[in-house]
């Protein structure tokens, strides 16, 4: 047999829920990750005098956490149909910028 006959045969024989449901579970563990870190961005300002530099981090740290949540939860929800749609660029992009928004918030609110 060729190669590129064997190849065609591995690619039917894979399954094609294992993946989806891989990434699913990765988009669950990051916004857990990100909820972890607007909880401690919580505790870290209502624990001390707070600011308003403190204050406006917090806020907006909450937005961009919001934010993930909504991008996190309909890429959840479109990965469980039967033959999923790859990512948007709009949705990686928005994806991408709340996670920096959030590190430079979460950073804002330390300092």
């Amino acid at each position: 047999m060729s190669s590129t006959g064997e190849a065609g045969e591995g690619a039917e024989a894979r399954d094609p829920g294992l993946q989806p449901e891989r990434t699913r579970l990765a988009w669950r563990r990051t916004t857990l990750s990100c909820t972890v870190v607007a909880v401690l961005a919580v505790k870290l300002v209502v624990s001390d005098e707070v600011t308003v530099r403190e204050l406006t981090g917090l806020a907006l740290s909450s937005l961009v956490w919001v934010a993930f949540l909504a991008v996190a939860h309909r890429r959840i929800r479109s990965l469980g149909a039967a033959r999923p749609l790859p990512l948007s660029h709009r949705g990686a992009l928005l994806a991408a910028g709340c996670t920096i928004a959030l590190a430079v918030f979460g950073a804002a609110v330390i300092w």
